[in-house]
């Protein structure tokens, strides 16, 4: 097999099922764990994956919003199902960009609630839901990512105070930090971390730890983290150190 097939390969299973090990994509390519490393350590100079312990992780944080739609569906699913549970009629959520946040969105309707976003397809998916008041807040759009950034993303915020926040994330560190690889996304994300009451972390397994270069905010400034885990040891204690409640689908 050519190495440019086993790549593609490679990355189609890390980015459908998540992280993996060696010895695992040993054997569906049908390589030598060494012939494994050296595809993954490649892959990992050219900023498409980042390597773990005894496996790797897809870097997902920058794709474009259509490629990740459709990766981890049922795990969202559950999540989203979970979160929709902890929003009362009459509330009012904050929604963030992201894949999980959208399948959070198709568990809302019909509820009388008031949704804020800067998520343009969750806006699609709730614009013609008259139970739901919808706010869309301003900015630059991001066309590939289906999101609005900047200034005015962060000024409507500071107008704004909502009952709940559900952020996303590229990865959640040890220590509990959640971290994010789209850079512009990450004040966005710190302003709807202001006006929010309480912070739900949306994270599924492939999110422990994850990939991101810039901090968005540490453990201290969650409330709940949704997952399907497993969260490590280390990771679980911090949060409940911090006060968080993990909720498991």
């Amino acid at each position: 097999m050519l190495a440019e097939r086993r790549h593609q390969l490679i990355l189609r299973a890390l980015r459908s099922g998540g992280p993996a090990a060696v010895t695992d994509l040993s054997e569906q390519l049908g390589v030598s764990p060494a012939t494994v490393r050296r595809d993954l350590l490649k892959l990992e100079e050219e900023g498409l994956l980042t390597r773990v312990h005894g496996g790797a992780v897809a870097e997902e944080g920058d794709q474009p919003f259509a490629e990740v739609a459709e990766v981890r569906v049922i795990e969202k699913d559950a999540i989203a199902q979970r979160a929709a549970a902890l929003v009362e009629d009459g509330q009012s959520v904050l929604l963030d960009i992201g894949t999980t946040a959208y399948r959070l969105a198709r568990q809302l309707h019909g509820r009388r609630i008031t949704v804020i976003t800067s998520n343009l397809v969750v806006y699609e998916e709730l614009v013609d839901d008259e139970a739901i008041e919808l706010v869309l807040l301003g900015g630059m759009v991001r066309r590939e990512y289906r999101s609005l950034v900047g200034f005015l993303t962060e000024d409507n915020l500071r107008q704004l105070h909502a009952d709940w926040l559900f952020l996303g994330t590229s990865g959640v560190r040890p220590g509990g930090q959640v971290m994010d690889t789209t850079v512009v996304e990450v004040p966005v994300k710190r302003a709807m971390i202001k006006a929010a009451d309480r912070v739900v972390l949306l994270a599924d397994r492939a999110k422990f730890p994850g990939t991101g270069m810039a901090k968005v905010c540490g453990p201290e400034e969650l409330d709940v983290v949704v997952t399907n885990g497993p969260a490590d040891a280390g990771t679980r204690a911090a949060l409940e150190e911090a006060g968080v409640r993990v909720v498991l689908t």
